[in-house]
């Protein structure tokens, strides 16, 4: 299971299960797991607690986590996927997002802390979710907003999930072997759970379709590039491999279609990148970012544009694509460094005439024009809390933005269901027998059909993308060790008389 905890005035994502016996199921969203005789409605039973006055209201400690990543049946079986036009999609499911209370949240209500910062639902969302038994206070119901929150609550927010489709591709297993397993990649398909995305991931499919759990990540690619990924079957091996990451000895190659003519001799750019958004994931060539180097070699021209291998020597987010950009050849259909949001000249030699905040607000309104922020799995929301908390905290991590993901699913904003659907959705509560079988009903009730009276995705139609749209050309084409040489075909974009450009 993921958590988001507070650590030293940090937010750190922790992994693993948040109790021993009786505990609902991690990340699962499966109302009908067993739950503590704990778990029930707030005023069903009298606790007696030492220090405190009558009418306080007990927070019990923070539990201890186990670390490590850890995904079991009962995760898998949250949902299923199925494949149309060309398209790998998931039935949406019940999720329960959860956080401790965020140090900035202590003595204020929780309707406040959904006002300020959880705005995609409106404040009436949040009310009828909580008449609906959705939002749970350190595992009790909570129907009262108005409730004043402490240090160490733990809150709880079931709400009904949609993840984006991916390309249909299938992810292919290159070698598998008592210490490691290397898979190729599909494009547009996340490594791990994050943002929008559980099912869709490289670590679910495997974990669900191969068998194949308890992996250690050895590296990333981004969720847009294809190719190479290995996994370590073993803690011991994944520090191995780690260890010849830092030493330099790892050799990765990649290769990509960029945009106009690039140099016939080799060119090395070693510009500087500053993560301009983790959240939205944007970088930028700035003198205040880390140090890195690329080596390019082109391989071919078609007259239109370029396959170029690449060799990076550090590992910095969006490395590749931000030193090309800069070189003034940007991947051709790259969604966030070849778009019009950089300006005129898209970047090339550093130039942006926009500050950092009208960046983002650029790249995030191109996309929603186009109807493609699934390419970035962000929303307008996203956008607006990152900024505001870079405004509010200048100079901090940015692993902040990050906690908007608890407790809210994300999507655009909706408005909630018609009061006709909320007194049937009313009605469903009186016949309920206890406050903790509100969620587990309406979860019953509504698993099937797949549509629920409170989720505004639902009430969405949002037209598919292309699969072609889903396709970036980046391909992580070898990664070499000391004792270790794996590598994958040339794409089909990087045939040298390949002519599909896109306009």
């Amino acid at each position: 299971m993921i958590r988001l905890l507070q650590r030293g005035g940090r937010f750190v994502v922790s992994f693993g299960i948040r109790s021993v016996s009786g505990a609902m199921s991690e990340l699962s969203g499966n109302s009908n797991a067993p739950k503590d005789e704990t778990n029930v409605g707030i005023g069903k039973r009298k606790r007696k607690h030492r220090g405190l006055d009558a009418g306080d209201r007990y927070v019990p400690p923070p539990v201890k986590r186990k670390p490590g990543i850890s995904f079991g049946e009962e995760h898998f079986r949250e949902t299923e996927s199925y494949l149309e036009n060309g398209l790998r999609k998931v039935r949406p499911y019940y999720f329960d997002f959860e956080t401790y209370c965020k140090g900035r949240w202590v003595g204020k209500t929780l309707l406040e802390v959904f006002s300020a910062e959880f705005r995609a639902e409106p404040l009436e969302y949040y009310r009828q979710a909580a008449q609906a038994g959705r939002l749970r206070l350190n595992e009790e119901i909570v129907r009262d907003l108005n409730v004043v929150l402490k240090n160490n609550d733990f809150l709880r927010n079931t709400v009904h999930r949609h993840e984006p489709p991916v390309t249909a591709q299938p992810l292919r297993i290159l070698a598998e072997s008592d210490e490691m397993v290397v898979v190729d990649k599909p494009s547009s398909l996340p490594v791990h759970p994050c943002g929008r995305f559980r099912h869709n991931t490289v670590i679910f499919i495997l974990g669900k379709e191969h068998n194949l759990k308890e992996l250690h990540t050895i590296h990333r690619l981004d969720r847009m590039t294809s190719g190479v990924l290995m996994f370590a079957k073993t803690l011991d091996v994944s520090k191995k491999i780690d260890e010849q990451v830092r030493e330099r000895q790892l050799e990765k190659e990649y290769v990509c279609r960029v945009c106009g003519e690039f140099p016939e001799e080799e060119v090395t750019c070693e510009e500087p990148i500053l993560v301009v958004s983790y959240k939205i994931g944007v970088c930028r060539v700035h003198s205040k970012g880390k140090p890195c180097k690329t080596v390019f070699q082109r391989l071919s021209y078609n007259g239109k544009s370029s396959v170029v291998k690449c060799f990076p020597y550090t590992g910095r987010t969006h490395q590749i694509r931000v030193h090309l950009q800069y070189l003034g050849h940007p991947i051709v259909n790259d969604p966030i460094y070849n778009t019009e949001s950089w300006g005129p000249s898209r970047g090339k030699g550093g130039s942006i005439d926009k500050n950092d905040e009208e960046l983002l607000r650029s790249l995030v309104e191109e996309h929603r024009s186009k109807n493609s922020l699934d390419v970035l799995d962000v929303t307008e929301e996203d956008l607006q809390l990152s900024i505001k908390r870079k405004s509010d905290d200048k100079g901090c991590s940015e692993t902040q933005p990050v906690a908007r993901e608890n407790l809210q699913k994300s999507g655009d904003s909706t408005n909630v269901e018609s009061p006709a659907a909320l007194k049937t959705l009313e009605a469903s509560r009186e016949n309920d027998q206890s406050d903790g079988e509100n969620v587990t009903n309406n979860v019953q009730e509504n698993k099937q059909g797949l549509r629920d009276l409170l989720c505004g995705e639902c009430k969405l139609i949002r037209p598919d993308p292309s699969p072609k749209d889903l396709v970036m050309y980046l391909h992580a084409l070898r990664y070499k060790g000391s004792d270790f040489d794996y590598s994958t075909e040339m794409p089909d974009w990087a045939q040298e008389d390949w002519q599909l450009d896109l306009k």
